[in-house]
């Protein structure tokens, strides 16, 4: 055992008058919950107790544990004690709903002689509404923070035993006040707005990330006292870097996890609690009706002036193919005929640089866009205007295994062959895409290259289900009058929906091209571009026109368990650390590549998969199958992944979007369509890292968690009451991948597809 941590773990202090207050306000609590709990069992729940307990061992923890005497000699161990007093002790007191069973525990003459009066003071429950309201709470709560971490107060409390209880107990109020509003314990009835917790959660994190950010990349010791320490967990910088990395993450996630739950109940659990008033009835007559006015969404993309009456327009899919036909043939040309090195070569740099990183951006923003413009399609419907194919996508292919395979093989070819950095290998893949294209959809009927075969299609198809947009049905009751069927049957040489998605049924994004054919061939003007909910579909197990449920359909399951490891083997295979170990290993790299992708793309996910689906089943006592529970649960792991894949690929497209610049030059120069001038090289080096870069990708994580662990939940609580045991297997899967993405994010990545 280390010398450090065996020192902590003896360093228990004993103070009777913390142990003494502590211990009575937990049996006053209990005295008075076991009261309450035997009149009104469904509100004094046994989590209510749990969490009013949790909150006091907090405190116990933070003042009454080795981290007190620890806290003095690290600044990482200072920084968990004050998480403990601001960010995790306050909000459970508060679930807990303390006052009610504190009051009821005490004898009868405390409370009316004592307590009564106070409680009844209309000065003091104004002053109490005022502190406590969400503007008020978060100013003091970021004033506090901030004061207590200036050098010279911090330095004070950390030399005067006084002043350190004065920093505590400012703490331990504060959190107090800031949490009220947001968990608003029973019997509190705020009359402010609820979305004011918008701007106080989110003003806090950012306070938070920054005052972290300032500790985690300063490179000058902040706190001075802390040079004097001996070394216990590196130089003082190491562990100040720590103690910012201990203060950003967890409290990142304790502010965005329930700014996550109300911006969702916010949106949509008022609605379905809402009640319809009854209407009157619609008097007879003669005439005949007029249908009613056919309600409008709130927000329609196509109804914005330029935008809309482009994408209205039946040719405006051609339109955007069009130049990406033209960006696509010159960067074939380029990767044959042009130098083959990777950051010199047109196919070097937008493939790898702009297209993947625009690509992933784009679902933040537009959804599928990529889907939309994607230029492969328009040799095979330039074909398709010379011969209709008449033959079916075969009944046995109807599914997603052979793209699972053509992506987990792309997956690996990427590294084993150093794609980023042949720009001969890149332009003949991207040829045999326009010829798999041609020939699979030459032959067959519909769109069963992109449904079933094209390994980017099914990227697109599973991050767009996190997308704010989808293509929907505006109103059900339009197309319940209609009998012609023409989003999907096609309408004056208009086509439908070429991947069997029938509008009224079809549900979020997978398998959705964005072609638009359905809007052009509605004649009701009956579809649109509508924001949606990112990530609800994935609780949802729903029946879904042309995919099914979700519950039915392990191929898909297994290609989103596919695209979220692949996001982790993707950049953990450009670490520093991985590639050395790699090297280490055997001087084959092809074999290296190989070994590592079969681990991490087929050992890895089938081990930990399989055995949270036994764990959660088992556990829970789940009726339903195996494969049941995995297709359910897997869907809640695609938010994690496409945050992964947007940390990854935003970092390599913000450090080297400059590289298109010099490229452009020398293409144009070598072709003479430009002077024949020194291309501007020092474009292609990749930018420096940014404090701001890593905020962001830890954002896109942080993120990416917090919806897999929402899915989670609402999975489990969709299948079976025991829901945490369903559940917890999965969760801790999804938190154990957050914490490789955090680890990848702080090594050393290789820059690729710059010049070095």
């Amino acid at each position: 055992m280390p010398a450090t941590f065996d020192a902590f773990i003896r360093s228990w202090p004993f103070d009777p008058w913390l142990l003494g207050t502590l211990g009575c306000t937990a049996f006053l609590y209990l005295r008075g919950w076991v009261i309450l709990r035997s009149r009104d069992p469904r509100r004094w729940t046994l989590l209510r107790l749990l969490a009013f307990q949790g909150g006091l061992l907090a405190i116990y923890l933070a003042l009454g544990s080795p981290i007190e005497p620890f806290s003095t000699l690290l600044l990482q161990v200072h920084m968990v004690q004050h998480f403990l007093l601001m960010m995790l002790a306050p909000p459970l007191l508060w679930l807990g709903a303390p006052l009610f069973p504190l009051l009821r525990a005490l004898p009868v003459s405390i409370r009316s002689v004592w307590i009564g009066p106070i409680y009844r003071s209309t000065g003091l429950r104004r002053a109490l509404a005022g502190l406590t309201h969400p503007m008020a709470a978060g100013a003091i709560f970021v004033t506090m923070t901030w004061l207590w971490h200036l050098p010279s107060l911090y330095e004070l409390a950390l030399r005067s035993p006084c002043w350190h209880y004065v920093q505590h107990a400012c703490f331990l109020a504060g959190g107090l006040l800031f949490w009220h509003p947001v968990v608003r314990p029973y019997p509190a009835r705020p009359t402010w707005s609820l979305w004011l917790l918008v701007p106080l959660l989110l003003v806090a994190d950012v306070s938070n990330t920054v005052l972290s950010a300032l500790l985690s990349f300063s490179s000058t010791v902040v706190y001075p006292y802390y040079t004097h320490m001996p070394p216990l967990a590196g130089s003082p910088l190491e562990d100040q870097a720590a103690a910012g990395m201990i203060m950003w993450v967890p409290g990142s996630l304790i502010f965005l996890g329930p700014l996550l739950g109300l911006g969702v109940w916010l949106l949509f659990g008022q609605d379905a609690q809402r009640v319809e008033p009854l209407q009157p009835p619609t008097p007879r007559l003669a005439l005949p009706m007029v249908s009613p006015r056919r309600r409008r969404p709130v927000f329609d993309l196509l109804d914005l002036p330029w935008l809309g009456s482009l994408l209205r327009w039946r040719h405006a899919r051609w339109l955007l193919q069009t130049p990406l036909l033209l960006l696509a043939a010159l960067m074939i040309w380029d990767g044959l005929a042009g130098p083959q090195v990777g950051p010199m070569n047109l196919a070097g740099v937008l493939p790898w640089i702009h297209w993947r990183g625009l690509l992933i951006l784009g679902f933040l923003v537009a959804g599928n866009v990529f889907c939309l413009g994607c230029p492969f399609l328009i040799p095979r419907s330039l074909a398709r205007l010379l011969w209709n194919p008449t033959r079916r996508w075969p009944r046995w292919l109807r599914n997603k295994w052979l793209a699972v395979v053509l992506l987990g093989l792309f997956l690996w070819a990427y590294e084993a062959f150093a794609l980023w950095d042949s720009p001969w290998l890149t332009a003949w893949i991207a040829l045999a895409y326009f010829a798999g294209a041609l020939v699979v959809d030459g032959l067959f009927q519909g769109a069963a290259f992109c449904k079933y075969v094209c390994p980017i299609g099914q990227f697109n198809f599973v991050q767009s289900l996190v997308s704010p947009w989808e293509i929907k049905v505006i109103d059900h009751d339009v197309c319940s009058r209609c009998r012609t069927k023409d989003c999907i049957k096609g309408r004056d040489a208009i086509p439908g929906c070429e991947l069997n998605l029938y509008q009224p049924r079809k549900s979020g994004n997978l398998d959705c091209t964005f072609c638009l054919d359905c809007i052009h061939a509605c004649p009701h003007d009956n579809v649109g571009i509508l924001p949606v909910s990112p990530a609800v579909e994935l609780w949802r197990d729903s029946q879904r026109s042309g995919i099914g449920r979700w519950s039915w359909r392990v191929d898909l399951a297994v290609l989103a368990v596919l695209l979220v490891f692949g996001a982790f083997a993707n950049a953990a295979g450009m670490v520093e650390p991985v590639v050395e170990a790699m090297s280490r290993w055997t001087s084959n790299q092809l074999l290296a590549v190989t070994v590592f992708y079969i681990m991490a793309l087929v050992a890895a996910p089938l081990a930990l998969v399989a055995g949270c689906t036994v764990l959660g089943k088992t556990w829970a006592g789940l009726a339903e199958t195996s494969s049941g529970v995995l297709a359910r649960f897997a869907m809640a792991l695609v938010p994690l992944g496409v945050g992964m894949w947007l940390t990854h690929y935003s970092f390599h497209f913000l450090t080297s979007y400059e590289t298109i610049i010099p490229v452009a030059e020398r293409f144009l120069a070598d072709h003479g369509l430009i002077s024949d001038t020194t291309p501007t090289w020092i474009s292609s080096c990749c930018k420096p890292v940014t404090a701001n870069l890593l905020h962001l990708e830890l954002i896109f994580l942080e993120v990416g968690l917090l919806l897999s662990l929402y899915a989670t939940y609402r999975i489990a609580t969709s299948i079976t009451p025991r829901w945490v045991r369903a559940g917890l297997p999965w969760a801790a899967l999804e938190v154990s991948l957050f914490v490789l993405g955090v680890w990848i994010v702080y090594q050393p990545m290789q820059m690729r597809g710059v010049m070095q």
